[in-house]
């Protein structure tokens, strides 16, 4: 039986335009060993660890006519080599040398004839590091999956693991004919599986009614949603095909210390923490701020119960938060930002703003291509800007030997969106990773800066 893609994880395919590349990255910066950290050590650790995830051995191939989803089919001619890469920094290979090659590397999209992931040693780091910038797309992997998928090069100890050894051959791709031919029997044996790729995209196990019933109320939700439009805001402009990076370093004790003194969950003083950033950097600009300025931003939160199972693709839920960026005073941004999340919790708001993407599967691929795209051209009235926050093990990883110190993700943006937010706490630390438009936002570093700033206010109100 073909191994066939989600409706949900087919989506990020036909949501993908030269402007918009639908992958996402890390990058993580590592303190060698004594005994060195280079390129052929990756490449082997790599090819030892491979077998642990077989997507990454598998490309996509479409159906003839779209009249089903594409499936995945081992690469016969794989070559860990092209995915593997290598690069450098010039002396001295400062932070904001590593920011300039991150956006050039994600400015690129992905070569959909082979799998759909790439990794760069980048050395000649300050300080004698190195950095590994990943890339992976996200029909293949959601923000959680991503720091799951890291452990497959790392380790808990600088000691490596013992894998089994790999025996992997690659099974023969099948020909047109059979792809077109396994489509029409299994719609044959399964009318009904339209309806099935829904309640997979939504990972609802219940009955299809329920899973219906679902996504219709998240329809009428981002109806409502729709009706009270975004804010017209300089963070939603078209965009180019080049991106920027920045980067910026907090402490995860302080948001808790914020948390104790404060009330809310460490997300909620996350998501403070981002609005007020967005005040800051919006007065730079020059930008009317009023005490009823919001910012609308999606926050996307994994839903992943296969995760246990090692099992890869997308199981996402999102709520609509509208930043209160007007609000001049930190604690009380904090606590209306806390108010609103509880609101979504309690009211099962989530689903809306998912369901755009998620009623595609009701419809033949081709027509879900086109809902796709009509959803992503949607995004610029429904929200500003993405907010991700994926937590990450509180305790240091190694990679043959070489300690990762800092990791920081790469959220893709949609269309109309200039910047797009990530975060991963690690190891005491939260790290945020800005992924921008080049030309909308020559001051990503700007907003990057307002978000230590922020966080310093709020941390400023403890005790």
């Amino acid at each position: 039986m073909v191994d066939r893609l989600s409706s949900l994880d087919v989506s990020f395919l036909y949501m993908e335009t030269p402007t918009t590349a639908m992958h996402v990255g890390g990058v993580a910066v590592f303190q060698p060993p004594e005994s060195g950290f280079d390129y052929d050590r990756l490449v082997e650790l790599i090819s030892q660890r491979i077998a642990l995830v077989p997507r990454y051995r598998q490309k996509v191939r479409s159906v003839p006519g779209r009249i089903a989803n594409p499936v995945w089919v081992d690469d016969e001619d794989f070559d860990v080599t092209y995915h593997v890469r290598r690069s450098a920094l010039p002396r001295p290979g400062t932070d904001a040398q590593l920011r300039e090659l991150v956006g050039r590397l994600m400015s690129r999209q992905l070569d959909r004839n082979r799998p759909l992931w790439e990794i760069y040693l980048v050395e000649g780091v300050e300080g004698g590091k190195v950095a590994v910038i990943t890339k992976t797309h996200h029909a293949m992997v959601d923000g959680v999956s991503a720091v799951d998928i890291g452990t497959v090069i790392l380790d808990l100890t600088p000691t490596p693991r013992e894998v089994p050894d790999d025996d992997w051959r690659p099974r023969r791709a099948p020909g047109a004919l059979s792809l077109v031919g396994g489509a029409v029997g299994e719609l044959v044996a399964r009318p009904t599986a339209a309806v099935d790729a829904v309640r997979t995209a939504v990972g609802d196990a219940r009955s299809t009614f329920e899973s219906a019933t679902t996504v219709a109320s998240g329809l009428v939700q981002s109806l409502r949603t729709i009706a009270r439009p975004a804010p017209d805001l300089p963070l939603n402009v078209t965009i180019g095909e080049q991106r920027r990076f920045g980067m910026a370093r907090t402490d995860l004790e302080d948001y808790r210390a914020v948390r104790k003194a404060h009330g809310g969950t460490v997300n909620d003083v996350v998501l403070a923490t981002v609005a007020g950033a967005l005040r800051t950097w919006l007065l730079t600009r020059g930008e009317p701020v009023t005490a009823t300025t919001t910012v609308r931003a999606m926050v996307p939160v994994s839903v992943r119960a296969d995760a246990e199972k090692g099992e890869l693709g997308n199981r996402v839920s999102s709520y609509f938060v509208d930043l209160p960026v007007g609000e001049g005073n930190a604690v009380m941004r904090l606590h209306q930002v806390s108010f609103a999340m509880r609101g979504h919790k309690e009211s099962g708001e989530s689903v809306g703003a998912d369901s755009l993407v998620q009623l595609s599967g009701f419809a033949p691929p081709t027509i879900h291509a086109l809902g796709a795209r009509l959803a992503s051209s949607m995004t610029r009235r429904l929200f500003n800007l993405v907010v991700t926050n994926v937590p990450g093990p509180q305790f240091p990883l190694y990679a043959a030997g070489a300690k990762m110190l800092e990791m920081y993700p790469v959220v893709p943006l949609a269309k109309g969106q200039a910047v797009s937010i990530g975060l991963t706490s690690y190891d005491g630390g939260v790290y945020y990773g800005l992924n921008a438009d080049r030309d909308a936002m020559p001051d990503v570093d700007v907003l990057a800066s307002c978000l230590e700033e922020s966080l310093a206010e709020l941390v400023g109100t403890v005790g």
